[in-house]
């Protein structure tokens, strides 16, 4: 590889990095290439994209963001790694998860989740159980709608008036 291409590599591995917030780092190695394409399969089906990368490279790129401190990953930066990008904090960790099933790899080095670093395969299940961004708006949104609800069965039980109402909500309150 020449001078030439190593920036350009490190200059890439920087703009995806500025993009995205969530990326996995996972090591595949000595996985047969027939696995390895099931893998990539895997994780294109989930929208999960993955890349092999030269460490040294990877940590030019990490120290070239401005904004963000991938510091405390940088000792997960040795042997062969792979960064998994995804737009959703756990599915890489539930594509890993699922493929385990069957195989002894990928194992996670480390995650970049929203500014929270995970360090460790360790971390495999808690990353797995995080809620998605959409997941989370559902629950906030199944919150709000639960008084919304009382009041409008309050007021179907009351034959639609307000002293209807008033008299359902007193006899919730007496019970």
């Amino acid at each position: 590889m020449t001078k030439e291409e190593k920036t350009q590599a490190i200059d890439q591995l920087a703009g995806e990095l500025t993009e995205k917030d969530i990326f996995y780092l996972a090591d595949i190695s000595e996985l047969p290439v027939e696995t390895s394409n099931k893998l990539r399969r895997l994780c294109f089906s989930k929208e999960v994209s993955l890349q092999v990368v030269k460490n040294t490279l990877l940590r030019k790129a990490m120290e070239k963001v401005d904004g963000k401190d991938y510091s405390e990953l940088y000792d997960s930066l040795k042997g062969n790694t792979s960064i998994m990008f995804s737009e959703v904090g756990n599915a890489p960790a539930k594509l890993i998860k699922e493929f385990r099933k069957k195989e002894d790899k990928p194992i996670l080095k480390a995650a970049y989740v929203n500014e929270a670093v995970y360090v460790g395969d360790d971390k495999l299940s808690e990353l797995a159980s995080l809620k998605s961004k959409e997941e989370l708006i559902g629950d906030v949104i199944l919150l709000l709608q639960s008084p919304i609800k009382t009041v409008v069965s309050g007021l179907q039980s009351g034959g639609s008036t307000i002293s209807g109402l008033l008299k359902a909500l007193e006899e919730r309150t007496n019970n």
